[in-house]
Parts: C-alpha cells; structure tokens; sequence
C-alpha cells in the first residue's frame, strides 16, 4: 500500500534522474494538494502529538478554542502510536494543502485550517513546495476508518531530518562512519566452493563499477574481503567519506541515513546521493546474493516477497525525500 502512495504523491520535478527508478510515467499531485492561504480569525490551528499516556490511550483529540486570543484557536492533538506503525484513529479532515510558511522560509503543509506539526509541536516547515505537496498526497491518500502511518514514509524522514537530526548530527555520523569497514559492497564470497563461486562472479560483475567509482571520486581505493567480521579500509577514504557527510544538510543526512540503513551499505547510499546509482540498480545490488538464491531454491511466499516490497518503500521514499528536498 505505502509505494502505491508513494507513485500517487510524487510529482515530475526538474532533473528527476533519481527517481528515475520509481514509475516510467509522469506522476502527478492530486488537485487538493496545491498550494493554498487557509487563514482563520487568531493564529493558525496546529496539528500535533500526544506524549501522554500513549500506552492507554490511541484516540484523537480536538482541542476547542482557548480564552487567550494569543494562543491557538484549536489543535488535534494525536498520540505518540502514530510514530510506531499503528493504525490511529479515523481521518479528521477533509482536505490537506500546502501554504508558504509564515516567514517566507519554507513550505507547510494543512490538515484542513491546522498547520501540520512534528512530535515536539513545531510547525513541518519543508524546504521546498515540491516536498511539501509530496507530504500532503500522503495526508490526502488517507483512508477514512484510518490514517495509517507506515503509508507516510516522506512525512516520517520529514520529521527526521527537522527533530533527530540536528540533535543527534555527530553521532549519526560517527555510527554510519563505524559500519563503513562492514559495508556490503566490502564483502565478497569466497570463490573456493561450487557453492560460492557464482556469488563471487556476480558480485564481480556489479559491484566492482561501484567500487571503480569510488576510487575515482575519493581518491583510495576500497578494500575487500571475505571475513565475515569485515575488513579496515584506507583512512583517507574514511576521512573523505566522513567530511562529506559533514557537509550535507539536514535533509541529505536523514536520507542517507534511512538508505544506508536499509541497504546495509553507506557506499550505496553515496552512490544514489551522488547520482551514480539508481533506484533499481540500488536495490539489484543490495538484494545480489539473495537473488541468486532465490532462483537457486525458490521464491518463498510471504517471506521473500514481502522483503522485496519493503526494500522497495525504503529505498524509493528515501531517495524520493531527497530529490524532494533539493532547490534546484
């Protein structure tokens, strides 16, 4: 269901090579997710989380109006499940938009009249309409028994990239910079059975233009091997992969953190960061040596299949937040 909402909310953009993976049409926005000036009497109405008793209690609350004209006129406030994958609640709005924000520095997104808000109660101001209208389809694709997070993965690395990553920057880096010696594409199967010798091959065949292009881009050489434990590269790849993850901004962080996760490659991230990989070629080498397993032994139903459409929400929605999330 989320990468159906995924090809629904996304919408051509200019040099869209790194979605390029996600749909051979032109995908557009539905109508009701265009830009739009809903103003009521007072501040804007917000839409926020519920920390309280989350355990207890998963139903939406509305707030009325309050007394002091200086506060919000109302508020949905949702509980802390809607970050964990459950189904919360009935939809409570007919309608979701977008608005420029109100300091001209960004876009954000309306449930009706209610400002969107991340769980800390800010306002999800996003850095481009394009991301913003990406974020609001989602909202409008909602169901009516329910609205259904796991549908949501642009609003989800939204509230990432604007709550978790300015807070935890450094220590995403140094994790992300701790798995590079275990990344994927280090690892090659040993070529000394019947059993792993087409393995071998394969990984040859695909990996090694990855690794080529490393080397070009950054100067070293990557190093591989066989240890199931991983391997130590240069330290000036190291230093070079992690000075340009210090210089990206929050939303590059965010999303090459999620593809990094997902692939269990920081590599791959780079290269679909970088504009050397594609969406399907990402996942073509992530999932190499299970493929040729699969074809060796089978497809087993409700294991195999579901893994690969998870993959593919991961990979996609994440390199789609970051095409999203670029001002060009």
């Amino acid at each position: 269901m989320a990468s159906a909402v995924m090809k629904k909310t996304l919408n051509s953009i200019k040099n869209p090579l790194i979605l390029r993976g996600l749909s051979s049409q032109t995908l557009r926005f539905s109508a009701v997710a265009t830009a739009s000036n809903h103003e009521s009497e007072g501040a804007s109405s917000s839409f926020t989380f519920n920390e309280k008793n989350s355990d207890k209690d998963d139903s939406i609350h509305v707030k009325g109006p309050s007394s002091n004209p200086r506060r919000e006129t109302t508020s949905v406030t949702m509980p802390m499940s809607f970050m964990t994958g459950s189904i919360v609640g009935k939809r409570f709005y007919k309608q979701a938009s977008t608005r420029e924000a109100d300091d001209g520095n960004g876009w954000t997104v309306m449930l009706d009249y209610r400002t969107l808000k991340t769980p800390s109660k800010r306002p999800l101001k996003l850095p481009t309409l394009s991301l913003a209208k990406a974020v609001a389809a989602e909202w409008e694709y909602q169901q009516t028994d329910g609205i259904r997070p796991f549908t949501m993965p642009l609003m989800k690395l939204a509230c990432t990239a604007l709550e978790r990553v300015p807070l935890t920057r450094m220590k995403i880096i140094e994790y992300l910079m701790k798995k590079f010696h275990q990344d994927l594409v280090f690892c090659r199967a040993p070529g000394d059975s019947d059993l792993t010798i087409g393995v071998l091959e394969r990984q040859v065949e695909k990996i090694d233009p990855l690794l080529q292009w490393v080397e070009s881009q950054f100067g070293f050489k990557p190093i591989v091997y066989s240890c199931f434990f991983g391997g130590k590269q240069e330290d000036g790849l190291v230093n070079a992969i992690e000075n340009l993850l210090k210089k990206t901004d929050d939303c590059e962080l965010a999303a090459i953190d999620a593809i990094a996760s997902a692939a269990h490659s920081l590599t791959i991230a780079i290269g679909i960061f970088r504009g050397k990989l594609q969406i399907e070629e990402a996942i073509e080498l992530i999932r190499l040596e299970e493929d040729l397993q699969v074809d060796k032994w089978g497809l087993v139903e409700g294991g195999h299949d579901v893994d690969i459409a998870d993959l593919k929400v991961q990979i996609s929605s994440a390199a789609a937040f970051l095409g999203l999330s670029r001002r060009y």
